[in-house]
């Protein structure tokens, strides 16, 4: 009596440290090990191995074995027959010598005699095969008794239920990479959109190829500046790369006048921020505010823009920043009626106009990338690909952005630049 009250307390306390070492642990191959290692020693069997069941590839993988050997199959394969029979029986020990009817026991029987397999027991966790335990002859050499077999099918639901949720989990980062991988997919796909639809709309424009393309990379600098994260960023991005896109109701010999056009052609040209805003309303955009930008990127802080005439705070974020990356990119592209302008006057017209035309922090966002990048603090030469290699290889032009920014107002974040 004593001797089975020692027993039942040991075997309770490794049924308890079982289901722990599942719940806790963090390694899953540890978890296995460690497992196997408290079934083996709860009843002193002499050998066994954790298999794990590929239902892709039909087979058993042994996860940890003891006492094996390194001649034991380490991957088992399963028929149909094999799998059915296993679900019909369940979590319960088969005796190996009374199931050599099944194909599984006669593929392996040599190795099973070898090694002195006895018992099988196929993890099944709701009706679904996960793995099975293989279990070698007892150390006292006596036969296994349904006391011994009800307390390995307890010890062996634990470990089934924690290769289950190893299943489940790397189930769903699968589903988690897969639909991480599909996000990334569309994302590119509506940008590759907006680039092509961008390059559509410049094509009708001869004198300025490539327009909406710069703007939108010129917005996506002045967002990352500002330390946007990375949606934010594209978001600036895909309004710039649409800004124009109202100009494709606007006839062809008014965008491409080779002469300063006159208050009726302006007129009509002045209409496309609010034919473009009508244009990209009713699309679903990832980024809400692209619409907007479309529409006030020609507003002006000091109210003197169009179409609305709005002032500074009235004037959506994102069209702001719009509306300087498209007058950066005019200023520095030929136009039919005149070249482009140097980078040092185009600076002086940037610290100009901050606080009339332009937003100062953007100005000091703009200027201040434009200058990390000609010190080597920036690597990544965005405006050099823009603007072309030489165009700021100007030896004035890093003392005069210095300057500008220190000359900015104080609605700056950057108070001082050194001019050493």
């Amino acid at each position: 009596m004593a001797e089975n009250q020692q027993k039942l307390i040991h075997t309770f306390g490794a049924l308890a440290e079982l289901g722990h070492e599942v719940a806790h642990k963090q390694n899953f191959q540890e978890m296995i090990r460690t497992s196997l290692h408290l079934l083996l020693g709860s009843l002193a069997i002499m050998r066994g191995g954790v298999a794990r069941y590929s239902r892709f590839g039909h087979e058993l993988n042994m996860l940890s074995v003891r006492g094996l050997g390194e001649d034991f199959p380490l991957s088992l394969s399963l028929c149909y027959e094999d799998e059915r029979q296993f679900l019909i029986n369940g979590l319960n020990a088969i005796e190996v010598s009374q199931a050599k009817v099944l194909p599984f026991f006669q593929v392996y029987d040599s190795s099973f005699e070898k090694k002195r397999i006895e018992l099988a027991v196929p993890l099944v966790i709701r009706d679904e095969i996960v793995g099975l335990i293989f279990l070698g002859e007892k150390a006292n050499g006596e036969p296994y008794t349904s006391d011994d077999k009800e307390i390995i099918c307890a010890m062996a639901r634990h470990i089934g239920v924690g290769i289950a949720q190893r299943n489940l989990t790397a189930e769903l980062e699968r589903r988690v990479e897969e639909n991480r991988r599909l996000y990334d997919d569309l994302r590119m796909t509506y940008k590759d959109t907006v680039k092509a639809f961008a390059t559509a709309i410049d094509i009708k424009d001869k004198y300025t190829e490539g327009h909406s393309v710069r703007v939108g990379k010129y917005s996506e600098i002045i967002a990352a500046e500002l330390g946007w994260d990375e949606d934010q960023i594209e978001g600036a991005a895909v309004a710039g790369y649409l800004h124009d896109v109202g100009k494709i109701t606007v006839e062809s010999k008014i965008i491409n006048a080779p002469y300063r056009i006159n208050a009726r052609e302006h007129a009509e040209l002045n209409r496309h921020p609010g034919v473009g805003y009508e244009i990209l309303l009713p699309i679903n955009h990832p980024y809400a505010d692209v619409p907007l930008a479309a529409k006030y990127h020609h507003e002006r802080l000091d109210g003197r823009g169009y179409p609305d005439g709005l002032y500074d705070t009235d004037i959506p974020y994102i069209a702001k920043i719009v509306a300087l990356a498209d007058s950066f990119d005019a200023m520095t592209s030929d136009r039919p009626y005149r070249k482009r302008r140097a980078a040092n006057e185009i600076v002086e017209d940037l610290q100009r106009n901050s606080g009339k035309q332009f937003a100062p922090e953007l100005v000091t966002a703009f200027c201040r990338a434009m200058l990390k990048e000609l010190t080597g603090e920036k690597k990544d030469k965005k405006f050099s690909r823009l603007l072309g290699r030489d165009y700021l290889q100007n030896e004035e032009i890093i003392p005069q952005l210095k300057n500008a920014l220190n000359g900015l107002s104080a609605t700056s974040s950057l108070t001082f630049v050194s001019l050493d």
